[in-house]
């Protein structure tokens, strides 16, 4: 993965602060009664976020969560997210696929920077994911100023 800039130049023409990039990738299962138990068991995976139909982040929810993201630090880059979750749901692709009759499976990118000029690449093999689960590719972008 490469950023489409020139952090030295931002630094000099615009006088920003050091350019910094944040990255994950997280697996989200959400649907109304989400058995939290058998999901862990059956994928081998403790959430790293979940919550139930109406307890309140923010907003009260309309329903339940349970994701999993794997604990790969934010600055490292976002094919390295991807592969790392991959590794761990590989196994898992038929029982993911089954979950999609119930419950909404998603896996949910995401992309934040001040530098509002950068950009990325994804390595080819990141989207192997994606395939397999017949999800879309979609990545939340954030620039802040």
């Amino acid at each position: 993965m490469t950023h489409n800039n020139h952090e030295e130049d931002s630094e000099i023409i615009y006088g920003l602060e050091p350019s910094w990039f944040a990255h994950s990738a997280t697996l989200r299962i959400h649907g109304q009664e989400v058995d939290f138990d058998s999901l862990s068991r059956n994928l081998g995976l403790q959430p790293t976020y979940k919550h139930r139909k109406g307890e309140k982040r923010g907003v009260r929810s309309n329903f339940d969560a349970w994701h999993y993201q794997a604990p790969i630090d934010e600055e490292q880059p976002l094919e390295e997210h991807i592969m790392a979750l991959w590794e761990v749901l590989k196994p898992h692709v038929g029982y993911l696929k089954s979950l999609q009759a119930q419950y909404k499976v998603d896996v949910f990118c995401g992309y934040r920077s001040n530098d509002q000029t950068a950009g990325f690449d994804v390595d080819h093999k990141c989207l192997e994911l994606f395939t397999a689960l017949e999800v879309p590719f979609s990545v939340s972008v954030i620039t802040l100023e």
